[in-house]
């Protein structure tokens, strides 16, 4: 059954306004090399503050020792700061049988405890990622099961924040509110995949409206073009994304932006247009005005 998109937007405790982000932003970049130490390196030659780790089928530790191969791999990584992205596909907590919601529940828990092993404490997960459709899923048990994994990322001291995509149910703004509010779940926000989604292609929804009624829930964002069929695109120049950045800069706690991309040339490509952005927003005639919910 579809869920409704009228909501309620107001977060228990949450304040009304959110303050724009008064430092500048921790810039990631992902685990797009093997070898730790060659990545830490990259890393610190450009610049980079951390390191967005992406768990996936075939690097998930499935063992002890896996694990603790994991926690020195990281431990190289210092003095970069680490959060972790988990891609992992067609596992969802909502699956409409109840076998395969408990399987998925089953993985979310191990990278919890994976997370909270290599001493992390932000963890990025999706809905419905590697479907064509959420005819399979379920709504309620989506939201319900997201609530209890979120209890229990809190329980090893894990934040769990939930990425919109590109389609399906965290593409549509009322539904990626409803979904943060109801689960207790912390929020990324992907500006790439806001851009491509039909409900803003369609013009039914601004880009700002996966995040006005929730400012204070986002906590990541990830940083490219856009989404297309090849793969995530970088910015030709800074005008691409000034204006997607510049909503970013206005999100308190969003202090986290994870350059999503894998080619090393597209990578610095947005680095480039990033870092001119920001050295723009430091000059003194700079203004940076509060997104409210209001």
């Amino acid at each position: 059954m579809e869920p409704e998109t009228n909501t309620d937007i107001t977060f228990a405790g949450q304040q009304r306004r959110s303050k724009p982000l008064t430092r500048s932003p921790k810039l990631a970049v992902c685990n797009f090399m093997e070898d730790a130490r060659r990545l830490r390196r990259f890393a610190l030659e450009y610049g980079f503050d951390g390191v967005d780790w992406s768990f996936n089928r075939d690097n998930l530790p499935g063992s002890r020792q896996q694990v603790a191969a994991l926690v020195d791999s990281v431990s190289e990584l210092s003095p970069l700061e680490v959060r972790y992205h988990c891609f992992l596909e067609n596992t969802d907590l909502g699956h409409v049988e109840d076998r395969e919601a408990d399987r998925a529940a089953g993985v979310f828990r191990s990278v919890c405890e994976v997370v909270s092993a290599a001493r992390g404490e932000i963890l990025t997960v999706h809905i419905g990622i590697g479907r064509e459709s959420t005819a399979d899923l379920s709504w309620d048990k989506t939201v319900e099961r997201l609530g209890g994994l979120v209890e229990f990322g809190e329980s090893l001291g894990v934040r769990v924040c939930l990425e919109n995509l590109a389609w399906g149910w965290t593409s549509r703004p009322p539904l990626f509110e409803k979904l943060l509010r109801k689960s207790g779940c912390w929020g990324t926000f992907d500006i790439g995949h806001a851009r491509v989604s039909s409900s803003v292609t369609s013009r039914a929804y601004l880009i700002e409206d996966f995040v006005a009624p929730h400012p204070d829930r986002v906590l990541n964002a990830h940083i490219y073009h856009e989404e297309t069929d090849h793969g995530h695109t970088p910015p030709k120049e800074v005008s691409d994304v000034e204006e997607r950045l510049s909503l970013l800069a206005r999100l308190s706690r969003c202090d986290w932006w994870v350059l999503e991309l894998r080619e090393e040339n597209a990578l610095l490509e947005t680095l480039a247009a990033v870092r001119t952005f920001l050295d723009a927003r430091s000059a003194p005639d700079s203004r940076c005005v509060a997104l409210t919910s209001e």
